[in-house]
């Protein structure tokens, strides 16, 4: 990246030096080229900063499951009793994390699961993933009537299924995309993959310049069911549901007019060095040899260090000056003082996001994402009625979130939207984007066709 110090530099070396006339430069030729080479110095560094760098977000897409892929709390249960799998304690568990979880009957499951007994076949899941995948990515491009051969990097994020040929191999081969298009499949990230994938687009985008690139963002159900008795394996087979989004990104200048976001922060933090938090979130197979996805009691607390641990870098690009000082301030007051009742102050993050997507893991990220920061009920709303919906759609619960504040008509030219998304590893990524135009039409938004039924009365826990 260009050292804003060359800036600075530039500057002086043009501001500092008297123009030569014309009869003086062939007097003083050294003066002359010194100029010369310094107006080129600062136009290239302009350049650099403020063209070539910036990250446009066209447009994207959300997963629109057919409504008889459904799956409410009575189906669920009852797919579950027929398929004599588990025994009595163990439906008596699921059906209590079914009515706590905030999941409502709205959301969908891939027709392999919906089989009894459900199907894991790589088929499957080759066909569930082929579903979601090819109708996004054929919505997006003839919405904006992108040629395929005009994508020039193609990213796919899924955590465990991972085909050979890889999915962006798949993707391209139904949609013709060209033959040296930069293609990468990302698996084994987790629930924060979707912005791994954006912060590997924003860096291939540094290095190829003028170029189009997709992200396809997912997690597929299918190969994913857990068929044993371990309670903390249990639990991901009430969350996840059927879901994915595609994202189009460009750094090309004639694609600034017609974007909806421009790419401004993008903080990534890792735990991974740490024992409790590698283990938090975690495949392994039970003691019968049923794999499955084990979440800890500690996820919480390690998700909550995470999370302050990628604010902390995150605060000083984005809060103003007098929240800085007051943290920074509290942070002197225990110093000195060393008691525990002077608490660390926490940001108002308010004062830097007008929105918040909150990965929607589950009620509990949740709640504890809006205590941490101090935010207020209706700024975890989209998050909220995203899980109730659509359920945990993993990597792409971001996005679904997003489709919702815009098919509110919240979000105006100039806010700024903060993504959070939490991972296995342990990881907490934020992507902080900023409106650079005004749209108002839903066509093809995922809500558009009830978003007039939302917000909905979700039942507390006490309620159960």
């Amino acid at each position: 990246m260009i050292n804003s110090k060359l800036l600075a530099m530039a500057t002086d070396m043009i501001t500092n030096i008297s123009l030569p006339t014309t009869s003086t430069i062939t007097e003083d030729p050294i003066s002359f080229i010194y100029i010369c080479a310094a107006t080129a110095l600062i136009v290239t560094v302009l350049y650099f900063i403020f063209i070539s760098n910036t990250v446009y977000l066209i447009d994207f897409t959300c997963y629109l499951p057919p409504d008889h892929l459904r799956a409410p709390l009575s189906t669920f249960m009852e797919h579950f009793h027929d398929s004599n799998q588990f025994g009595e304690e163990t439906l008596n568990f699921i059906e209590k994390v079914l009515e706590r979880s905030g999941v409502g009957g709205e959301s969908c499951l891939p027709i392999s699961v919906h089989e009894i007994p459900p199907a894991s076949s790589l088929n499957r899941s080759q066909e569930e993933t082929e579903e979601i995948l090819f109708t996004v990515v054929d919505h997006l491009l003839s919405k904006h009537k992108i040629n395929p051969k005009s994508i020039d990097i193609l990213v796919s994020n899924c955590s465990i299924f991972c085909p050979t040929p890889s999915i962006t191999a798949m993707v391209i081969n139904r949609f013709g995309f060209r033959s040296n298009i930069k293609s990468i499949s990302l698996s084994g990230m987790g629930c924060s993959a979707g912005i791994l994938s954006i912060s590997l687009v924003k860096d291939l985008l540094k290095v190829h310049k003028n170029s189009l690139a997709l992200v396809l963002s997912m997690e597929a159900i299918s190969p994913n069911g857990y068929r044993g008795t371990v309670k903390s394996m249990l639990i991901p087979n009430t969350l996840f549901r059927m879901g994915g989004a595609a994202i189009i990104l460009s750094n090309r200048k004639q694609d600034k007019q017609k974007a909806k976001y421009k790419l401004q922060h993008l903080i990534r933090t890792h735990l991974g060095s740490d024992d409790q938090a590698h283990c938090s979130v975690i495949e392994q197979a039970d003691q019968d040899g049923n794999v499955g996805v084990s979440l800890s009691k500690a996820l919480l607390h390690v998700a909550a260090r995470a999370l302050r641990t990628n604010m902390t870098e995150l605060g000083p690009l984005v809060l103003p000056y007098s929240e800085q000082i007051q943290y920074v301030w509290s942070l002197i007051r225990r110093g000195i003082w060393s008691s525990a009742s002077k608490k660390e102050y926490v940001p108002n993050f308010k004062k830097a996001f007008e929105h918040f997507c909150i990965h929607a893991g589950g009620r509990a990220v949740i709640d504890a994402v809006e205590e941490n920061l101090r935010l207020h009920e209706e700024d975890g709303e989209a998050s909220r009625m995203t899980l109730y919906r659509f359920g945990n759609t993993s990597s792409s619960s971001i996005w679904y979130e997003l489709s919702y504040l815009e098919a509110k008509g919240r979000v105006k030219k100039g806010n700024r939207v903060w993504q959070i998304a939490f991972g296995s590893g342990f990881k907490c990524n934020s992507a902080v984007w900023k409106c650079v135009s005004s749209f108002h039409s839903n066509v093809g938004n995922v809500w558009s066709d009830r978003i007039h039924l939302y917000p909905v009365k979700i039942p507390s826990v006490a309620d159960h």
